[in-house]
C-alpha cells in the first residue's frame, strides 16, 4: 500500500523500508538523508557523491519533508540511534 505525499520525490510504501518515507524509486530512507545533511554535515552535493543513484532535485525534496514532518523524523532518527547503541551492546558481550 502506498501513501501520497505533497512531495513528488518521496514515497511511502508500507513494502519498502518498513512504511518509513524514502526518496521515490530507491531505498534510500529520508531520515538517512537527513542525518547526513543535519548531522553529518554533508552539502547535497556531497549527499549525491555519496548516492550517485539520487538527483539533487530528489535530495532537496527529501529534505523539505524531513523539515515539514521534522518531528516524527527526529522521532524515528533517535529510535534508529538507541537500536544501533543496543546491537552494539549485544555484540560487545559476546
Amino acid at each position: 500500500m502506498q501513501t501520497k505525499t505533497e512531495h513528488p520525490y518521496v514515497e511511502i510504501n508500507a513494502k519498502i523500508c518498513n512504511g518509513s518515507p524514502v526518496v521515490a524509486g530507491s531505498r534510500v530512507r529520508i531520515v538517512d538523508v537527513a542525518v547526513e545533511y543535519e548531522y553529518l554535515n554533508r552539502s547535497p552535493d556531497e549527499i549525491i557523491n555519496a548516492h550517485p543513484h539520487l538527483k539533487l532535485e530528489q535530495v532537496y525534496d527529501a529534505l523539505s519533508y524531513y523539515y515539514e514532518n521534522r518531528a516524527e523524523m527526529d522521532s524515528k532518527i533517535k529510535e534508529d540511534k538507541q537500536f544501533i547503541e543496543k546491537l552494539i551492546q549485544t555484540q560487545k558481550g559476546r
